[in-house]
Parts: C-alpha cells; sequence; structure tokens
C-alpha cells in the first residue's frame, strides 16, 4: 500500500512539473519580445504573418538625483511591448541602450554627469542600420525605430533612409523612424498636462514633471520619490529643466496612452504605404 502511494506521488510530481514546463513553455512563445524567444519559435512567428519588428531605443543619460540613469531603456521596452500587443502582429528586438549624448572629452551636456554613456553618431546610425539587416536577413519585412529621446531622432531618420538607397535593400523589407512615437510626448501629452493646469515651467524639457511622471506610471522603481524636491532644486546645473514635485503615475499614463495610440496608428499607416522610393516616411 506504501509502495502504490509513493508511486502515485511520484506520478504527481512528473505531471506538475510537465504542466509547469507547458507553461514556461506558453508563456515563452507568447512572449512578444525577440530575446525571449527561441529561435524556431520566432520564425514560426514570422513564417504566419509576424513581419514586423520594432526596435526600442533608449540611452543611459544622467536625470538629475531624482530618476535612474536607464529611465529610457526600461520606458523603451514596456512601450514597445504595449504597442506590440496592440498591433498583434510585431515582435519587439532588444533595447539599444548606447546613443550620442553629446562629446566625451571635454564633456558637454548630459555627459557632464557620472553615468552618461555617448557614442558617435555614426556608431549609433551603424548599429540601427545593421539591426534592420539583420532582422530582413530573416524574414522581417517592416522594421520600425522607436526612439525614447530626443537627441537622435535624426539619426534614426537617416538610418532608415541610407537603408532605403542602399544597394539590396529593396522594398521587400523596409525600415522606418517612427516619429509619431517621440512627438506624442512632445505635444499631445504635453496638451493634457496644460489642461490640468500644469504650466510649461513645471513639465518642463527634461526630468521634469512629464519626464517623471512617464516614468512613475511605466515602472515607479526608476524615481527615488524622496528626491522629486532635490529635483527642482537641482535646476539646469544639477541636470534638471522642470520642476518634478508634483508628478504622479496617473499624469504619466495619459503619455503612456498617447503614445501607444499614436504609434499603433503611423505603424499601420506606414505598413500601408507601397511606395518603395521612400520607405522610411511617415504618412
Amino acid at each position: 500500500m506504501l509502495h502504490l502511494r509513493r508511486g502515485r506521488l511520484a506520478a504527481l510530481a512528473w505531471a506538475v512539473a510537465l504542466a509547469a514546463g507547458a507553461a514556461h513553455a506558453g508563456g515563452g512563445a507568447a512572449s512578444v519580445y525577440v530575446e525571449e524567444l527561441t529561435s524556431p519559435e520566432l520564425a514560426a512567428r514570422i513564417a504566419a504573418g509576424t513581419t514586423t519588428v520594432l526596435v526600442p531605443i533608449g540611452g543611459t543619460e544622467q536625470s538629475g538625483p531624482h530618476m535612474a540613469l536607464g529611465k529610457h531603456n526600461v520606458r523603451a521596452r514596456v512601450l514597445a511591448g504595449r504597442i506590440a500587443e496592440r498591433l498583434g502582429d510585431a515582435v519587439v528586438a532588444p533595447v539599444i541602450a548606447y546613443v550620442p549624448e553629446g562629446a566625451i572629452a571635454p564633456p558637454q551636456g548630459h555627459m557632464r554627469f557620472a553615468g552618461t554613456i555617448s557614442i558617435p553618431e555614426a556608431a549609433f546610425e551603424t548599429v540601427l542600420e545593421a539591426t534592420a539587416r539583420s532582422f530582413c536577413a530573416h524574414g522581417i519585412r517592416d522594421v520600425f525605430f522607436l526612439g525614447d529621446h530626443g537627441g537622435y531622432q535624426a539619426g534614426e531618420q537617416k538610418a532608415a533612409t541610407h537603408l532605403a538607397r542602399a544597394a539590396g535593400a529593396g522594398p521587400a523589407c523596409r525600415a522606418h523612424a517612427l516619429g509619431a512615437y517621440y512627438e506624442a510626448t512632445q505635444d499631445g501629452y504635453v496638451a493634457d498636462l496644460k489642461r490640468r493646469g500644469h504650466g510649461d515651467a513645471e513639465i518642463g524639457l527634461h526630468a521634469g514633471l512629464a519626464d517623471t511622471s512617464l516614468s512613475l506610471a511605466i515602472d515607479p522603481s526608476l524615481v527615488r520619490q524622496d528626491q522629486l524636491a532635490a529635483g527642482a532644486r537641482a535646476g539646469v546645473a544639477g541636470g534638471v529643466r522642470g520642476d518634478p514635485t508634483r508628478a504622479t503615475a496617473a499624469l504619466g499614463q495619459l503619455g503612456v496612452a498617447r503614445i501607444v495610440d499614436a504609434s499603433v496608428a503611423a505603424i499601420r499607416a506606414a505598413r500601408q504605404t507601397k511606395s518603395p522610393e521612400h520607405p522610411s516616411k511617415q504618412p
């Protein structure tokens, strides 16, 4: 009898293990993130019609005393994932965390603060081009660059344009600089904040109310909320342009909605554009 019970327990344990393994496998296969998929899983997705890849571009830079250096990387990955899920036929590439941030020697701009990493613009554009070509070689037909930072928007466009003109790029695989992703934080989101009584000086351009609220909405651990007042006092000399004191996740959700909605609409429109001469042009 004891032997029988042990046998049943062993069988139950084995069944639980199999179920757990199947659940893990199913979770991986369901992910929109390329780095969480196996090569056969991604190949199967592409063969089934998932021929759009989103390339989230972040950056590693200072954001005052109250925000983590990797805020752009976290935000770009999460937002790209939400956009891909809304589209239903897209996957997300690993985040590009090394971007142009200005001169290193002598240090200028964000490079004046510890932790900021900067690479040459030419190197950045080469990375984007090689990334797009890699995915195109595997059957992807549309590659979208999603930049979370304003400083390299022109570089995204240059990379997309160069790919369009390069021999062998052709209309079969197109690269797009998705300006709508970043522009949503500069117009619609700002307008939403103003309607709620926040002015330009408070909203800010970097590490202010808008920037900090967006980070809180994506991942609260990015923000040191006990340092918000210190961020406001830091000012431009301390790497802050704006006042983060009244930042909240609820305000940041306004920006999240704007970014996702605008990006999904722009991607759908761009994929319907058939002109091979200007594949990166946004409608």
